[in-house]
């Protein structure tokens, strides 16, 4: 080969040389972008904190005309817009018959403020029933809150059952104090002593729902045979991996709760744990765990 030749098949060499490094080079930034991009979309799909509705479907022989729930817990006094517009239009499009107010509606370090407005809203929509959560009774002013949810003509179950009549369907609603009660007002009975209270009032013969804002009872409450058990509290697990972690910390579970929220089943009945609607006062952010409107249909 003559060397001008070779000096041609040597440049063609490297610039061949080049290219595959500016490709190589290409598809490098190319799935570094593309990673990027995928690591902004799992932060946001983590961070991600608007609300969202949860649906369940019960079927039992007890039911004649079905009826319709939203369970709200924990609310915290949280904002939800201009006269809590996001909640409202929330339950507003679910159309239910009935609203259940599972406890920590009100806080004991946030004004009442959004919580009143809530409840004010409400009531004059559904029909409202209501219990106390542990945040009522750590604010010290229960008393006041409880007088300022009986205001607004909603009924606070206390170791008591209220047998509603929802589209001509009877209905047992039963309602707990949170075990906080025992601790902060005198004269008060423990949740067990309210559970057999509700017991000794129970018709069995209607669809019977206990409200209940602590799910760490569930085996105390499956020993009493209720249709449905709704409560809260754990916000979720705060933390939260999907199909892999359901939660990572609850209040009274500790790490790696066994009641984070979702359907809970027992034999004869079932226990539905809200994530709750806390989204502003939480020490830890909510990660993979958007804060959620229950609703419930029985039929």
């Amino acid at each position: 080969m003559k060397p001008e030749e070779n000096a041609n098949v040597t440049e063609v060499d490297a610039n061949n040389n080049e290219q595959s490094k500016g490709k190589l080079h290409t598809k490098k930034r190319k799935k570094r972008i593309i990673a990027l991009i995928i690591i902004v979309l799992i932060i946001l799909a983590a961070c991600d904190l608007r609300l969202k509705a949860v649906r369940y479907t019960f079927e039992s022989s007890k039911v004649k005309n079905s009826f319709k729930v939203a369970l709200i817990t924990d609310l915290h006094g949280n904002w939800y817009g201009k006269e809590q517009s996001t909640l409202i239009k929330a339950i507003d499009k679910e159309e239910p018959d009935i609203v259940l107010l599972g406890g920590d509606i009100f806080d004991d370090n946030i004004d009442y403020q959004e919580s009143e407005e809530t409840i004010a809203i409400l009531s004059k929509k559904y029909k409202c029933y209501y219990v106390t959560g542990n945040h009522e009774y750590w604010s010290k002013d229960i008393d006041n809150i409880i007088s300022i949810v009986e205001s607004y003509g909603i009924t606070v179950l206390s170791g008591d059952v209220d047998t509603v009549d929802i589209n001509g369907q009877l209905v047992n609603i039963c309602g707990v104090n949170d075990p906080e009660y025992y601790v902060y007002v005198s004269d008060s009975v423990s949740i067990e002593e309210q559970l057999k209270q509700v017991d000794e009032k129970v018709n069995p013969d209607y669809y019977t729902i206990l409200l209940s804002h602590r799910p760490e009872y569930f085996e105390l409450y499956s020993q009493y045979g209720y249709d449905l058990v709704l409560s809260g509290h754990a916000h979720g697990g705060q933390w939260r991996i999907p199909w892999i972690l359901n939660g990572l910390y609850a209040p009274n579970q500790g790490l790696f709760p066994e009641y984070a929220g979702g359907l809970y089943e027992y034999n004869g009945g079932a226990m539905v744990v809200s994530r709750g609607l806390d989204r502003q006062g939480v020490k830890a952010p909510r990660i993979f765990n958007r804060p959620e409107l229950v609703i419930i249909e029985v039929k």
